[in-house]
Formats: C-alpha cells, sequence, structure tokens
C-alpha cells in the first residue's frame, strides 16, 4: 500500500507547564513512526490538489460568513499530492491505520483502504458522519473506540468515523484530523461539534495543554527522517530563538500576515490559513503575479509550476513574511522546489522550479495558505488553549538543499 520509504515523526507528551513556552521533559520519549506518502504524477497534480483544498476551505469561510453551514457536496476528487501519514492504532485489538496528518481538518476517520472491524471496546453511535475536504471526500458511521497514537498517548474513547464510502484518499486510511474542533461542526448527525485528538488527550489528563507543535526538516529525496509531531507543548530541541505567536482568526488555524519581497510590499496584512495539507505556498492573484514579476518566473507547461534560470537563483532575495510583529524570511533556496525531486512533479533534472502558486483573486478571510514548503523552514505551535498560532526560526531555515 506505501513505499517502504517513511519519515519519523515524533508524538511526544508534555509532563510539566510553564506559561510561554510549555516545558516538556522528554523522558520518555514518546514517538510514533510517520510515513511521507507521495501521489504525485506532475506538478499540475501538486497544484491541483492545493486549489481543490483551497475552495473547499473559501466556501466553509464564505458559507459561515453569512450564517449557513455548506453542505456536503460532489466536487472534483484529487488525491492529495504528499502527506505525512502516521499509524494510528484503532480498537481492543490496535489494529493499525495510515492516516493523514492535518492540520486542516478535525475529524479522525478510518476504513478508506484498510476496513475497521468492531473490537470490545467498539461502540456504534448509529450517527451519520461526512466530510468534504475539496481533495477528496468520506461518509460513513460515527463510532467511538480506543485510539492509539504511542504505547503512552492512548485516547480511551475518540470519536472515529468509519467509511463506507470514501474518494480521494488512494493508499491511504483516512485522516487524524489537528484543526480546531469548530472544524466539525455538523460533521456528525446529531451533534454540534465532536471533540477531536487533542482535545481528548487533554481531558483525559495525557497532555497538559492543548497544544500540538510540528517540525519538519526540508526533504530532498523521498526516504529521509525529517519530522515531529508533538502533543501538549513545545520541543526546545527543534527550533531557535524565541516563538512569535499570533492570535487565531476563523475556523482553521488562520493568521494574518504581511508579505514583501525585495523590500517591496506584495501583500497587505490579511488573513489565510496554515496548513500542513497543502504542499505549496499560494498566494492571493495580485500577490502572486507581483512575485512572478520580480522574480522572472516563467511558466512551465510540463509541470504546471514557474521556473528561473540560475542567473535569477542568484538573484533571488528572500520572501519576507511579517506575523506577529516578526519577520520570517523564506531564502532564496527555500522559494524553489527539490531539485533532486523535479522527476517526481514530471520536471527536468536542471531545471529550476518556484513553489509558490497562485491562489486566485482578493477574497475576505483567505488571502494564502502556507503550505508543507514554508513549514519545513518553521517550527509552527497551533495552541487551541489560548487560541493562537506560533512560529520560530529552526536550524534548517536558511539550509540550501534544495
Amino acid at each position: 500500500m506505501f513505499s517502504t520509504t517513511s519519515l519519523l515523526t515524533f508524538v511526544t507528551l508534555a509532563l510539566s507547564v510553564a506559561a510561554n513556552p510549555v516545558i516538556v521533559d522528554r523522558s520518555p520519549v514518546l514517538s510514533v513512526p510517520i510515513t511521507r506518502f507521495q501521489n504525485l504524477t506532475s506538478g499540475h497534480n501538486v497544484i491541483a490538489s492545493g486549489l481543490n483544498r483551497a475552495q473547499n476551505f473559501k466556501q466553509r469561510i464564505t458559507a459561515r460568513d453569512l450564517g449557513e453551514f455548506r453542505k456536503r457536496q460532489a466536487e472534483p476528487v484529487i488525491n492529495e499530492a504528499v502527506s505525512y501519514i502516521a499509524s494510528v492504532g484503532v480498537g481492543a485489538n490496535d489494529e493499525q491505520f495510515q492516516l493523514i496528518v492535518d492540520t486542516g481538518s478535525s475529524n479522525t476517520w478510518v476504513g478508506a483502504d484498510t476496513k475497521y472491524v468492531a473490537t470490545s471496546t467498539s461502540t456504534d453511535t448509529g450517527d451519520s458522519v461526512s466530510v468534504s475536504y475539496g481533495s477528496g471526500d468520506f461518509s460513513g458511521t460515527e463510532f467511538i473506540d480506543k485510539v492509539t497514537l504511542a504505547s503512552d498517548l492512548v485516547i480511551t474513547s475518540q470519536s472515529i468515523g468509519v467509511a463506507s464510502s470514501s474518494s480521494g484518499f488512494s493508499g491511504t486510511d483516512g485522516i487524524i484530523g489537528i484543526g480546531p474542533d469548530d472544524l466539525t461542526e455538523d460533521t456528525v448527525s446529531g451533534v454540534s461539534t465532536v471533540p477531536t485528538v487533542t482535545d481528548n488527550l487533554f481531558t483525559q489528563g495525557t497532555i497538559a495543554e492543548k497544544v500540538v507543535a510540528i517540525s519538519f526538516e526540508p526533504a530532498t529525496s523521498e526516504e529521509v527522517t525529517n519530522g515531529e509531531l508533538f502533543f501538549g507543548g513545545t520541543d526546545s530541541t527543534k527550533f531557535t530563538g524565541d516563538i512569535t505567536y499570533t492570535t487565531k482568526v476563523g475556523d482553521y488555524w488562520g493568521i494574518s500576515q504581511t508579505i514583501s519581497y525585495a523590500g517591496k510590499t506584495i501583500q497587505t496584512s490579511t488573513e489565510g490559513i496554515v496548513d500542513t495539507g497543502t504542499t505549496l505556498l499560494y498566494l492571493e492573484e495580485t500577490a502572486f503575479n507581483a512575485y512572478i514579476k520580480a522574480t522572472g518566473g516563467k511558466l512551465n507547461e510540463a509541470t504546471g509550476l514557474y521556473t528561473i534560470t540560475t542567473a535569477q537563483l542568484d538573484a533571488l532575495e528572500d520572501l519576507v513574511f511579517t506575523i506577529g510583529g516578526t519577520e520570517f524570511s523564506l531564502t532564496p533556496n527555500a522559494q524553489i522546489w527539490p531539485r533532486s525531486l523535479n522527476a517526481d512533479i514530471g520536471g527536468s533534472a536542471d531545471d529550476i522550479y518556484l513553489v509558490v502558486a497562485d491562489l486566485g483573486g482578493e477574497e475576505d478571510g483567505f488571502n494564502f495558505i502556507n503550505g508543507y514548503v514554508f513549514l519545513e523552514r518553521f517550527y509552527s505551535v497551533f495552541d487551541t488553549t489560548n487560541s493562537r498560532v506560533g512560529f520560530a526560526t529552526t536550524p534548517f531555515t536558511t539550509a540550501t538543499t534544495n
């Protein structure tokens, strides 16, 4: 079902707390293997997957602004392009399911590939559940069951969806959602919202705060150990300097930021989201066009991405994100696709592809997505307790691996 190549991501328990940031005793270390799963056919696949997710985000934001709930609709299905998969145990016998780790959604569900079998810990609530992601969807029945992230990270009673039908999740079993619990609204019949895995770990007393922190190292090959998913606090070994926090906006892990390139503002302070389920960096159309004009990028029809020459790469300047009053600089090397992985997007070995894509026209509340290419350069903290999102630099912020 998966390639044997894998990334190790660690899910770690917070044992003690300070106001900012949470102090964590790393002994013992609690970890779960994570597989980097690629479903790439071309750069077009990467772009389309991100844009479909973006359209789903936009529709929900618009519906909520109008006081409506956007019902599940038939949409084009394009598989997730690059995903991070946790092997999660479910039920009394700890049956393993390969679940996408997603900050852009909050339901946990199984059964897209490996079928769920009820055990002594399973309770069928009889309630229907359905979620649309833009890049896929599922529908089925809600169960309450034991969920095991690691030997000491066991949730005794977690709401899970058991899929009777799904699309867009070839090669994976479902999703473990670590977005805000507002995103579960009206996904399960008969209830308003359902607790996420983070909520339940906190309620049980397993973690001291409802905080999830994520770190990645830039990946230049398909086989690399490069990440950590950290529950209950922050891991000081994974970031440098201080964490800058900014107030969460909207239902998603939304933030406000200003973007500048070569000393010129290309996007004034506006709102968007941070999303592990999106591969690229998406900018609103005006900002995107300003960036492409400044860098000299040319559309490459084979991949759908924009290319630059070696001379243009040498002249590339930092793309600067001002978040919470702090500047986070995406270096020139961080703005290009890893050249060792050009073949994965249908590209030529010697070409240089930019990782910035066009999100479309300006829209209130949704004008960018900071996807994986941003998150691999900065430590990110998703703090439900204090309704905020944090960022810090890492030893890999200025890496030249691409």
